[in-house]
């Protein structure tokens, strides 16, 4: 296109000529916020880096975003009852000791977690380690050795089967019945000494977790080894009634004043999270999660639950209409080290009081905030 074409030098018409004045407003109302440019200066926290993100684009701004919702989350007066779902390789990628410090300083109340995370803190519990590997290893090679990858990481196929079969003995030891995952799991953390374990914290600081997929991972593995030995002996053992799990975690929802929904990754437990708030109807509750944060790599344009927006579960009610939510797709060993150090920093441990929870078999007696002060 030439300048005579386009007015352009010679008095002719100029682009947004022709904008009329009230479009000339929203123009200048959709341009009144600049993209801020991160500066990285001696000093500068990882608090402050994060809270600076906000004011970024493209993943930076919605990691900026996600730790405003958790700041506001934190200041609430009602005290939402945080929910932390898990899912994902957060052990192997070395989050471990970020989980667990989220439990012990009060930023978290219940734990919704895949059977692998759980496993394998049990499986670090018992003083094995995960290491480093390579994506493109010689898979058939490790098979000969006995050594599992997980990504680029290592595990000893040895020990994980030896901690397989120390999960069933731990059943051994309850009463034959149906339980919960919940009171299963507070029995196995019970049996753990390593104040680094995130079910060990979890069991000192009195909070609940939930495994609805139990069964899906190593820990039903040795489970299923205990039904086979009770029934080469002749004897009833445990059973994990998941029917339990969902009336369980359904009181917490109902008897709470609010909740909150922190999704790392997606899966399982993100779906149970939400549908808790679906079960309260059964109570006559009719409320969805007043806060909600997730962060994730999974795609939307296949329709799968990982990548489900925080605005489609409004939809189905399991996200309050007016929530404030913020959603960032970033890979989770990255992006939760983030908000975790942001909340340490901007709410330093013990952030909250902690919840106490009484139950009797499978009904909460109460829900009440203690003023006692977690213990790190």
């Amino acid at each position: 296109m030439n300048n005579e074409t386009c007015g352009v030098g010679d008095g002719g018409p100029t682009a947004g000529a022709s904008l009329t004045a009230h479009a000339r407003r929203r123009k200048e109302a959709l341009l009144s916020r600049p993209v801020a440019p991160l500066r990285i200066d001696a000093g500068l926290t990882v608090a402050d880096m994060v809270e600076a993100m906000a004011g970024m684009s493209i993943q930076a701004r919605n990691i900026g975003r996600c730790a405003r919702v958790l700041d506001r989350m934190m200041r609430d007066p009602q005290r939402p009852t945080v929910m932390l779902g898990l899912a994902g390789p957060l052990i192997a990628a070395g989050l471990r000791d970020v989980i667990r410090s989220l439990v012990a300083g009060g930023y978290v109340d219940v734990v919704v977690s895949t059977g692998a995370i759980l496993y394998q803190d049990v499986y670090q519990a018992r003083g094995f380690r995960h290491y480093h590997g390579h994506p493109n290893a010689d898979d058939a090679a490790l098979r000969d050795l006995y050594v599992d990858r997980i990504y680029d990481t290592y595990v000893d196929e040895e020990r994980f089967w030896e901690t397989d079969l120390w999960c069933g003995r731990v059943a051994d030891e309850l009463p034959p019945g149906n339980y919960s995952s919940r009171q299963y799991l507070d029995h196995l953390a019970s049996r753990l000494d390593d104040p680094q374990s995130i079910l060990r914290t979890c069991h000192d600081a009195g909070v609940p977790v939930f495994c609805p997929a139990i069964n899906d991972s190593s820990i039903g593995i040795g489970l299923t080894h205990h039904r086979h030995r009770c029934r080469q002996e002749g004897r009833d053992g445990l059973v994990i009634d998941s029917i339990r799990d969902n009336y369980e975690l359904t009181q917490i929802v109902v008897a709470s004043p609010q909740t909150a929904a922190v999704y790392v990754a997606g899966g399982v437990p993100k779906n149970y999270i939400n549908d808790s708030i679906v079960m309260g109807y059964i109570f006559g509750l009719d409320r969805g999660h007043a806060y909600a944060v997730q962060v994730t790599t999974a795609v939307t344009a296949d329709g799968g639950l990982s990548s489900s927006t925080l605005g489609e579960a409004q939809s189905w009610g399991k996200i309050h209409r007016e929530a404030d939510v913020a959603m960032a797709w970033v890979e989770p060993s990255v992006a939760l080290p983030l908000l975790a150090a942001y909340l340490v920093d901007r709410h330093p441990a013990p952030a909250r009081p902690p919840l106490a929870l009484q139950w009797q078999g499978d009904r909460l007696v109460s829900l009440r905030a203690d003023d006692s002060p977690r213990s790190l």
